[in-house]
């Protein structure tokens, strides 16, 4: 006999999934062997101990885990935006208060038949005082609106995911700039914040491109890692917080500078008196140059567009 008929045949490859005998672990003991057995065996596999890491919500909430935590908060927004070709944005924020036209008129309307039927209640007439207010400021609504189509209009729609309108995700404001771009047919942002009460998404975002995070920080980092400018419509404590945590890190030179424009200047003038601080020795001359003013969309991106021409970095 040669040794060419003596060699052991090559095996054909096993079924990569299927065995045709199960493992001894495939099964469980047997109740005629321990009739306990099949209640044991469900209390260990019910157990919190016997779920996987990955898949206990419960264990991925403890304290001992929010450096875990920290990282995929920011690392799912991160490799989606990456997918999504997402280069530079424009982040955009703005009162969620402060609604389309229709809607705030439809509010202060309202709220006038409520006081003539009850002209004595000094509570609904402070109410329809605050309507009208945002009913006078409702105009940003369209100019926030008319911002995000001319950002989408300038990054090429759809198919030029290189430039993309980025907001908080929420209504008022942010939901103008959003349906601005979504107008146009481009992709746009929302990073929206997980609250004790339920934060809904504006429905003009990008399905793929909205976000929740659990962690503030998370968030506006985010905002700042590819942002190409800050604009900034009346707004309040969010909005504030954004703004002035931007100004910080361009006046530390954290971050290399970019644009911030605030559109509206009589009510930013109002709530932030820039001079006085300039006159109070609190931040220097230069640091009132940091950001400027601007009333309408166009106004806004054509100031964006020549501070990044005089920068050497065109859109």
């Amino acid at each position: 006999m040669s040794d060419e008929s003596k060699k052991t045949p090559i095996p054909l490859p096993p079924d990569p999934r299927r065995r045709q005998e199960p493992l001894p672990w495939c099964h469980p003991k047997s109740c005629d062997e321990d009739p306990d057995a099949p209640d044991k065996v469900a209390a260990i596999m019910n157990s919190p101990s016997y779920i996987p890491a990955d898949r206990d919500l419960d264990f991925l909430q403890r304290d001992d885990l929010r450096g875990i935590r920290l990282q995929l908060d920011f690392l799912k927004p991160e490799l989606l935006l990456r997918e999504h070709g997402i280069q530079h944005t424009i982040v955009v924020f703005g009162s969620t208060r402060i609604v389309e036209p229709v809607a705030a008129q439809r509010k202060v309307e309202q709220l006038r038949e409520a006081v003539a039927d009850n002209p004595g209640d000094q509570g609904l007439k402070t109410k329809l005082a605050i309507a009208e207010r945002i009913e006078e400021k409702s105009r940003y609504y369209n100019v926030a609106r008319e911002f995000g189509r001319l950002v989408a209009d300038a990054a090429g729609g759809a198919s030029d995911p290189g430039l993309v309108v980025m907001t908080g995700g929420g209504p008022g404001i942010m939901e103008a700039a959003n349906r601005g771009a979504h107008d146009a047919g481009a992709k746009t942002i929302g990073l929206n914040i997980k609250l004790p009460h339920e934060q809904y998404p504006n429905p003009y975002i990008t399905p793929e491109l909205c976000f929740h995070f659990h962690y503030f920080a998370l968030r506006k980092m985010h905002f700042l890692l590819r942002a190409k400018a800050l604009v900034a419509l009346p707004g309040g404590f969010g909005t504030f917080d954004e703004l002035f945590e931007t100004l910080t890190l361009i006046q530390t030179r954290k971050i290399e500078p970019v644009p911030v424009v605030l559109i509206g200047e009589q009510y930013w003038r109002r709530v932030l008196d820039i001079d006085y601080m300039v006159e109070e020795g609190v931040i220097d001359i230069e640091d009132r140059e940091l950001f400027w003013y601007a009333e309408t969309a166009r106004e806004a991106w054509d100031g964006i567009e020549c501070w990044h021409r005089n920068n050497g970095t065109p859109l």
